[in-house]
């Protein structure tokens, strides 16, 4: 049986060692609580939320996160923080493809749903990307 800690290390290994993501993003590959507090960089972070235990196949539920840095634009005559969907697009992109391109052995992963989120605390927007395991192995 497979472990959610399991899971993220499956995933934080395809994601860290992608040379493309690593040579374009500002910041780092980050475990959920492993992101630096305050980082204004551009970060990707990931978690498993729900997973089955004791039967297979395991089925499990996983978030890739990716934040960048607002940008602020002159919208009415008025500067305000905006999602940067440029880099948004080009992040997501490169992880989609990193996630597509997975073959392991005993597992399935498949990207689910995509949506863009706002957190204010820190002026970022960030693309969740939620992904669905189904797991065969022991």
């Amino acid at each position: 049986m497979k472990t959610s800690f399991d899971i993220d290390k499956i995933v934080y290994k395809l994601l860290s060692g992608s040379s493309e993501l690593k040579s374009t993003i500002t910041g780092g590959v980050y475990y959920s609580n492993d992101r630096p507090d305050g980082s204004t960089k551009e970060d990707v972070v990931i978690n498993t939320i729900t997973m089955t235990q004791d039967y297979l196949p395991q089925l499990a539920t996983s978030n890739v996160n990716i934040y960048v840095a607002d940008i602020t634009r002159r919208i009415d005559g008025v500067e305000q923080e905006k999602p940067n969907h440029e880099r948004l697009a080009k992040l997501t992109k490169i992880v989609l493809d990193v996630l597509r391109s997975a073959q392991i052995e005993g597992l399935k992963l498949i990207p689910e749903s995509q949506s863009v989120l706002n957190d204010t605390s820190i002026k970022q927007h960030f693309c969740n990307i939620r992904i669905a395991w189904n797991i065969q192995t022991h």
